[in-house]
């Protein structure tokens, strides 16, 4: 459902993915169940941000008969913000095995709290096709205003953000720079704490993915 706060903001409300996010939030959640959490809940949200995707006619040849389909026009680039944002990929590569996948690198400077990027390597063109931006926790937002400005600078118009948790600092800081930019997630949370992490959100998505914490 759309969220009356925020043009831009889809929660997705379904059973199957509350329960994903209740499971994720737990801390007695281990690595293993977490990247397999995160695969499953990020395929549901790519699932629901697409049904917009353009498609193209297609007649096709049943054993019986000739039939009348569609088929996508292009499958989407697929661009996880490192490191966390590539517990997303499989989950969302399951669903587009055909889309490209690039990548953006960024670590969060913890005395400025601000992002640095490090490493970035995109399919080419960008142009004329879609683009699912993975960013499991939208916090402040500053990364994924970074990788926003980039993908545009290579010439995407068409860029959809898919994040696991969002705080409604992040989301507002993306609609105010790019209200034409959509954002789906699982969860609206409350906000972000001094630090600037996600409250309640799932802790350092990173590091429970990787079991660096």
């Amino acid at each position: 459902m759309t969220d009356r706060s925020f043009a831009n903001l889809t929660v997705v409300d379904h059973p199957l993915v509350a329960d994903r996010i209740t499971r994720l939030r737990d801390g007695g959640t281990e690595g293993p169940a977490f990247r397999r959490l995160t695969e499953e809940r990020a395929a549901l949200l790519a699932y629901e941000a697409s049904r917009d995707l353009p498609v193209a006619a297609r007649q096709v040849q049943t054993p019986l008969a000739s039939c009348p389909g569609v088929r996508l026009e292009a499958s989407p680039v697929i661009v996880p913000i490192l490191r966390a944002g590539l517990g997303m990929v499989p989950g969302v590569a399951r669903l587009f095995p055909e889309g490209p996948v690039g990548h953006l690198g960024m670590y969060r400077d913890e005395e400025t709290l601000k992002p640095v990027p490090y490493y970035a390597k995109l399919p080419e063109p960008l142009t004329g096709r879609p683009v699912f931006l993975l960013d499991p926790m939208l916090a402040t937002g500053g990364s994924a205003l970074m990788a926003l400005e980039y993908l545009q600078e290579q010439g995407a118009g068409d860029v959809r953000v898919l994040c696991l948790v969002a705080a409604p600092e992040g989301v507002r800081r993306l609609e105010e720079r790019f209200p034409e930019v959509p954002v789906w997630t699982a969860a609206l949370d409350g906000g972000l704490n001094d630090r600037a992490y996600i409250v309640p959100g799932l802790g350092d998505a990173g590091d429970r993915l990787f079991g660096t914490g």
